[in-house]
């Protein structure tokens, strides 16, 4: 066998029937622990159909840094067709976890049985394993093969329970800490996820750490943001921070920024947005009116409803914090960019609520975006980022554990999505978004207001909203034609469409028809689940209760596959290129918005910026949120090989070769580009919400 350099409690189990017609033999090898001197021992047990006598043996490792180790055992009589393995662990002088990620056994016919595991086995705990091929509810025909399966349903219900973290929110997982989590979802590395730790390290790598004493001094003016850039070496970064004033960068965010969800096409301007003709006529290039320009599509709107009466950070009694609710008007001009025409800092129109215009006074216009980018970033990190992505994903996560055993094959191939998302989100719920947490210390929706924003926005939440492309068509973004620069919506429909195809195939081998799908309770279950907990039952949210066709289980899938992938990738790994230059982003405001016109200076608006201490904890979160994970998997990459068949390994290279020409499409059309797209390239998207 191959001898690796591995931990041993990380090590594979190899298990060798070889000569099943000999005299009944039990063999037992020990080895001391190399640092307690004690012995250790792993019994398991092989269920057959013969009868119902178990065959025991023990797995116990030969060598402590062996990956693979091989083990005889011998029986009296033929064991037929092997229907179970059972793995125990017992319990010595320490904490000694063995990660287990699968066993094989060899027959006597010389095939291969392979039991995959990848789990933890801990304390006295035991585990029973089935062989690797995927089966349905429907395909157990022995009464030992069901029963492990309910047993196995019963055991992850104990474990998995729903809670309400707030009222209105999704639910989410039953624990207070990291360390109550189920061993099998937690972080190997706690301080890996350590958020304060994180953000500290992220402060001391950027060197920017030495500004922390002035925590509520304002900086001087715009040249003295450049200070915590001194060791920022990043393209995107830095062209933000030379442009970031220039109304084209201003529109290009909301195509190819980190909140690339918020912009539709204006099909009627709305009362509360009384902008004339005569406002915008110098901005317009084709010499139409404006409602002309309406007509033909050329007009965009972006508005902040949701943040109007939210309330703002009150944590720091030496700082007074704002936010706003604007409305900004954007148009596609001769060169089809995105620009902003007129922007309300308010919803409410009155003399006291203005509408900034690009032909107002330099700093009044500036001000305006200014606040603009402010309120992006709060709908970025509380609705966007945290409830449609983290909050989705533990929801779907929390209902597979809970209703798909590992045999079922939606359970093989939805678990590589699920990785350390549960995790993360309650070390969030520990240290970041709890009272008091992170996100308190910099962030104008921090001390609750975070919360109101997620309560709001689940009437948003939609099933049809999660469903890409029919999101993109639904805000009247899905013309190429007429939005060549959209590249968040051609690369995601490109991944989109290559999910759904592996959901399909994949589908097509497990499920031969419509009806297969409508008896699969498990399925049904796991569907049920979804909805009753994590969208609470809301019948709007359109979050079917059921599903009854193969052509509903592929887009389903695809939803939660693209959400937990995908969909995250597109909206966490751009924030220290978008959000690291204050300015463009700030994560707060220390003054209302202007009420009048004129009035605005340079200094008010260095002065409403951040100060340096917030400055710094904001720099420090956002380059800590756009790191990947250690030993990160990508999209198409599966290691751990929970499918066993053939025609699934096949269908999993297809999905490799469909993914790395999208790779080969994107790195090609970013070739020289001063601010290349690259979220959703394949090679970058993680495979889960991990982070």
């Amino acid at each position: 066998m191959p001898k690796c350099t591995r931990p041993a409690h990380l090590r594979d189990a190899h298990v060798t029937a070889a000569e099943w017609t000999q005299s009944a033999a039990e063999r037992c090898c020990a080895r001391s622990h190399p640092i307690c001197g004690r012995e250790q021992h792993w019994l398991s047990s092989i269920w057959h159909s013969c009868d119902s006598r178990n065959r025991i043996f023990h797995l116990v490792p030969r060598n402590w840094r062996c990956l693979v180790d091989s083990y005889d055992v011998t029986v009296e009589e033929d064991l037929g067709e092997i229907q179970l393995i059972k793995i125990e662990k017992r319990k010595y002088w320490y904490q000694d976890d063995w990660y287990l990620k699968y066993i094989t056994v060899k027959t006597p016919v010389g095939d291969y049985l392979e039991f995959p595991c990848y789990r933890w086995i801990t304390d006295e705990k035991e585990i029973v394993l089935r062989d690797g091929r995927a089966k349905l509810p429907r395909d157990d025909k022995t009464q030992i093969l069901k029963q492990h399966r309910r047993k196995e349903l019963e055991s992850r219900q104990k474990m998995y329970r729903w809670k309400e973290w707030h009222p209105g929110f999704p639910l989410s997982i039953d624990a207070h800490s990291h360390s109550e989590l189920p061993r099998d979802i937690q972080f190997d590395n706690e301080k890996g996820i350590d958020f304060i730790l994180n953000y500290t390290k992220a402060m001391e790598n950027l060197y920017v750490n030495r500004f922390m004493h002035m925590f509520q001094s304002s900086w001087s003016d715009f040249a003295d943001f450049e200070r915590i850039f001194v060791r920022i070496s990043n393209t995107i970064s830095e062209y933000v921070m030379q442009h970031w004033k220039e109304d084209f960068m201003f529109g290009y965010q909301f195509l190819n920024g980190c909140n690339p969800v918020l912009i539709r096409r204006c099909t009627e301007i709305p009362k509360k947005l009384p902008v004339t003709m005569d406002m915008v006529e110098c901005s317009l290039e084709r010499n139409l009116t404006l409602e002309e320009e309406v007509k033909q599509g050329n007009i965009f709107i972006v508005d902040y409803e949701l943040l109007d009466g939210v309330d703002a950070n009150k944590t720091d009694p030496c700082t007074i914090q704002y936010l706003a609710a604007p409305i900004c008007l954007l148009y596609k001009n001769l060169e089809k960019k995105i620009v902003p025409i007129a922007i309300q800092l308010g919803q409410k129109p009155g003399p006291d609520n203005p509408i900034f215009l690009p032909s107002d006074a330099t700093y009044d216009w500036l001000l305006a975006k200014i606040w603009v980018r402010s309120s992006d970033f709060h709908m970025h990190q509380t609705v966007t980022h945290l409830l449609r992505t983290h909050l989705v994903s533990e929801v779907f996560s929390i209902a597979m554990f809970r209703q798909l055993p590992a045999v079922h094959p939606l359970f093989k191939l939805l678990v590589p999505h699920m990785r350390f998302t549960i995790a993360i989100n309650t070390k969030a719920r520990e240290q970041l978004i709890c009272e008091c947490g992170l996100f308190d210390k910099a962030n104008a929706t921090g001390g609750g207001g975070h919360v109101q924003m997620v309560q709001k926005a689940m009437k948003d939440l939609t099933y049809s909203s999660l469903c890409f492309p029919e999101e993109i068509k639904a805000k009247g973004m899905d013309s190429k034609e007429d939005i060549p620069y959209y590249y968040y919506r051609d690369d995601g429909i490109k991944v989109w469409e290559a999910i759904k195809s592996f959901a399909e195939d994949v589908i097509h081998i497990y499920y031969g028809s419509d009806e297969v799908v409508c008896e699969d309770v498990e399925l049904q279950a796991f569907v049920k689940d979804i909805y009753v907990y994590g969208m609470r039952g809301v019948k709007a949210s359109g979050f079917p209760k059921t599903i009854r066709t193969r052509e509903t289980l592929a887009e389903y899938l695809t939803v939660i596959i693209f959400t937990t992938s995908a969909q995250h990738a597109a909206v966490n790994f751009g924030q220290y290129d978008w959000c690291s230059w204050i300015p463009n982003a700030p994560p707060t405001m220390r003054r209302p918005p202007p009420t009048e016109k004129g009035t605005v200076t340079i200094e008010q608006i260095v002065e409403s910026l951040p100060d340096r201490g917030r400055s710094c904890w904001h720099l420090g979160a956002v380059w800590a949120l756009s790191q990947f994970q250690d030993k990160e998997l990508f999209l198409g990459m599966y290691p751990d090989e929970h499918f066993v068949e053939k025609p699934v390994k096949e269908a999993m290279a297809k999905f490799r070769k469909n993914l790395d020409e999208i790779v080969s499409t994107i790195t090609e059309r970013n070739k020289n580009k001063k601010l290349p797209y690259y979220y959703l390239s394949p090679d970058r998207i993680p495979n889960s919400v991990a982070v």
